[in-house]
């Protein structure tokens, strides 16, 4: 499967003078000859017409390929388009069960750009297909374009009630197909990931397995935090924006191609997806339809999940929320890596998460849940990987048995926003400081963070608050491995931190620094004011680790490249609070 190409910057500017310009004219598709939709070696499928590998490079070998059309759930003649793999020698009238995906990255000309040559399946999960031989295994591969892109019609919702109408109309289709089964698996990573959690909570029940992969949690959350938007909140509906824009190839047939260009008589669809991302109250209707966490109460789908840690892209926000809320089987890898699949491998050959048998656990997990095969590996429910470069196995996550409630006090800083003067060296906040430091007392024993920290405090100003929580060894060498930030819209506030699994070394320190918003991913607007800080006190969830229970896993490499980002030095000021030991698990 052919390696595809980041988004970069000017590809952004592109999407933003697309989205300003209203659509214009896309990429143009290459100039080729067409032979009555045929290319070469590139037969394309419809309903009843289906396509092998030998008559199109693009259908993977072992399956036969057709095209479907079928409308969306809401009542609003949204049409979806779904591509079909089935396997190839299936005899008539036999059914198998059905791996389904949705979202916005199956269009026939290309992912993020337009980069194929003739029409065809998209190849996102060419690695799940080959890496499952999921055709021989006895499975059906579904890719359904939600709202707007490839072959559906509709404006694009970024996870709104019209993407989750679009994800139950494709459940339903799936499930009631005559090569189906009835029963119904989801498989994704990031949006199509976030479609999977949608899923879960249309509460289907031809949906009996949910895989995603460093999947959104809450799209607020993701966009923005506590009032302060993050640069994403951009550049998201942006690149959604462009790819719903893409040229389609001359072979395709005339209703997908009809269907592709919906935006070019809708501009307004363009407008409104760019507009939402940008509305600053997480209480607004707008964010309380696309939390997947808030919405996944009282939940069963069996679910199998990845997230990262040190995750940039698709943060571990909302996630231990949805946790709760999920009351199906759950299963997880979990570690600091950044946005990858399980499978996947950095250029010298390692594994991107450390752990090896990605598809070997998927397949198990689907044949469970889709077949019922019962598994012939126990896979632990939780694999998770601490910044040791530990792997551990557990029932359940986070697995936390003491929640110290630490008082950190009082402290002032200037707003100054990025580029102030940050607290010294030497914990001394000057009068112009940007920030001020709290200190811990070095641990008495090696004590885990395993969970969401969340700290409470009084602030008198306006302006905005960023809290770090800093790792620091004897010798004043530290990593930030957590962070979030706050408007100062009110005076008493509830800040969430990121989910993390953080091991503190015996003898290392726990540093908090509250101030300006001086680093990190945001876009904030400071106010150059004094804030004055007061009643501090941070909700620490703790584990032992001296009671882990190892499982198979190396290092994940981009532990070492978030350490070296993370990086500070500092020299521990007088300790004002002690992080007590985490007791010993009943």
């Amino acid at each position: 499967m052919r390696k595809r190409p980041a988004a970069t910057a000017a590809a952004l500017l592109m999407a933003c003078a697309l989205t300003c310009g209203l659509i214009g004219a896309a990429v143009a598709a290459p100039d080729r000859a067409t032979d009555g939709g045929r290319t070469g070696r590139a037969t394309v499928a419809t309903a009843t017409d289906s396509v092998t590998h030998e008559q199109n490079e693009r259908v993977p070998e072992g399956a036969r390929w057709t095209q479907h059309y079928f409308p969306s759930s809401d009542g609003s003649k949204t049409e979806l388009h779904a591509d079909v793999l089935l396997p190839e020698k299936l005899p008539e009238g036999a059914k198998v069960p059905v791996i389904m995906s949705a979202g916005a990255y199956f269009g026939h000309s290309g992912e993020m750009e337009v980069e194929e040559e003739h029409a065809g399946p998209s190849e996102r999960f060419q690695d799940l297909v080959q890496g499952t031989d999921l055709f021989d295994k006895g499975y059906a591969f579904v890719m359904v374009d939600t709202r707007s892109f490839g072959g559906s019609t509709g404006c694009l919702d970024l996870g709104g009630p019209g993407d989750q109408a679009d994800v139950k109309a494709a459940i339903d289709w799936s499930a009631k197909q005559p090569w189906s089964t009835g029963a119904v698996g989801m498989y994704g990573k990031s949006f199509d990931a976030y479609t999977g959690l949608l899923g879960n909570n249309v509460k289907h029940d031809a949906l009996k397995a949910v895989v995603a992969q460093e999947p959104i949690w809450d799209l607020y959350q993701q966009l923005h935090s506590n009032g302060v938007p993050r640069p994403n909140s951009v550049q998201l509906p942006t690149s959604y924006n462009r790819i719903a824009g893409l040229a389609q190839l001359p072979d395709e047939d005339k209703r997908y191609r009809t269907n592709a260009a919906y935006e070019k008589k809708h501009p307004e669809c363009l407008v409104l997806n760019s507009f939402g991302p940008s509305i600053g109250d997480p209480d607004d209707p707008y964010w309380k339809d696309r939390s997947p966490a808030r919405k996944a109460k009282d939940t069963t789908t069996p679910l199998l999940f990845t997230q990262g840690t040190a995750e940039t892209n698709t943060l571990p926000v909302g996630m231990e929320e949805f946790l709760d809320n999920h009351r199906g089987p759950q299963r997880a890898w979990i570690g600091p890596w950044g946005h990858v699949r399980g499978n996947e491998r950095t250029q010298d050959g390692r594994l991107a998460m450390g752990r090896a048998n990605w598809f070997k656990e998927t397949l198990s997990f689907f044949d469970e849940h889709l077949k019922g095969v019962d598994p012939k590996i126990q896979y632990p429910n939780y694999a998770v990987q601490d910044n040791l470069g530990n792997w551990r196995a557990e029932k359940s996550w986070p697995t936390a048995n003491r929640s110290a409630n630490l008082r950190l006090g009082n402290g002032s800083y200037v707003d100054s926003g990025a580029g102030s003067q940050p607290t010294s060296p030497e914990g001394e906040s000057g009068r112009d400081a940007g920030s001020f430091l709290v200190w811990s007392g070095p641990l008495e024993t090696a004590t885990r963070v395993t969970g969401t920290p969340r700290i409470t405090m009084t602030a008198k100003g306006e302006g905005n608050v960023m809290v770090k929580l800093y790792d620091v060894d004897e010798g004043g060498n530290a990593v930030a491995f957590d962070e979030r930030v706050s408007r100062l819209d009110r005076d008493r506030l509830d800040i969430g931190l990121k989910s993390t699994d953080w091991t503190l070394r015996a003898g290392h320190r726990l540093a908090v620094e509250i101030g300006s918003v001086r680093t990190g991913d945001w876009l904030d607007t400071p106010s150059k004011q004094k804030i004055r800080i007061s009643s501090a006190r941070l909700q620490l969830p703790l584990d032992n680790p001296a009671e882990d229970i190892a499982t198979g896993g190396d290092r994940a490499p981009w532990l070492d490249t978030f350490t070296r980002i993370n990086a500070a030095k500092l020299k521990p000021g007088p300790a004002t609070f002690t992080v007590p030991p985490a007791r010993a698990r009943r």
